[in-house]
């Protein structure tokens, strides 16, 4: 439901997360925000990253560097441009002050110095709210979002929220489930504590792999 009587705050947007709910917008050129509370829930399972033989191919030529939020605004940019968003003006401006607060967090994924894929989230306890992501290259996006995983995993997250099931999610090995799975869940991950920067990001796409790949079997 739209309701344009409320200012967005960061504080907001984590009591919002929080109860399972995030904000979208029509459009850029939009200035109404409306809050989104899906019956079914998209979420990445932290132990079951499917990694396909090309994306495996792709990391193993390990022709790319990854680096976690040193770009947050040129990522939330690079999410927005596109003919359709959902990223207005006041969304760009309220996870840019999220960012700053230490809660909202980019994983960024460059070749030849351009950046060239990406994901931006919220982190609350040992939760992972991605929010969008973003190719300008062949496996940008699913580059940064194997290493996400494989970092969240290690940093002792529990919970990879994200929000819808698309075909390009469902290929990397995310799964729907209800609202009330989802809420349950959530009332976990973000009692538990956890920290993105408790470990620095593995720069070796190799490691990363090894990693997915065994925990994918595990599972």
């Amino acid at each position: 439901m739209k309701d344009t009587d409320f200012s967005l705050t960061p504080d907001l947007l984590l009591n919002a997360y929080a109860s399972g709910i995030f904000p979208m917008s029509e459009g850029r050129d939009d200035p109404e925000i409306f809050w989104v509370d899906p019956r079914q829930r998209g979420v990445m399972p932290l132990d079951g990253i499917h990694v396909s033989r090309s994306l495996s191919k792709r990391m193993r030529r390990a022709d790319y560097s990854v680096a976690l939020s040193h770009d947050f605004a040129g990522v939330v940019d690079a999410c927005a441009d596109r003919p359709e968003t959902w990223i207005n003006s006041e969304i760009r401006s309220q996870y840019i002050m999220l960012h700053a607060l230490g809660h909202a967090h980019s994983m960024e994924i460059r070749a030849g110095g351009e950046l060239i894929g990406g994901v931006y989230g919220v982190t609350l306890g040992a939760a992972f709210f991605g929010e969008s992501m973003f190719s300008r290259a062949t496996d940008g996006s699913k580059l940064a979002l194997a290493h996400l995983v494989d970092h969240l995993r290690r940093c002792d997250f529990r919970l990879f929220d994200t929000q819808f099931l698309t075909d390009h999610l469902a290929s990397l090995g995310a799964i729907e489930i209800s609202r009330a799975a989802y809420r349950a869940e959530l009332a976990v991950a973000i009692n538990r504590p956890a920290s993105i920067h408790s470990l620095p990001v593995d720069p070796s796409p190799h490691s990363v792999l090894q990693r997915s790949t065994q925990t994918s079997r595990r599972g």
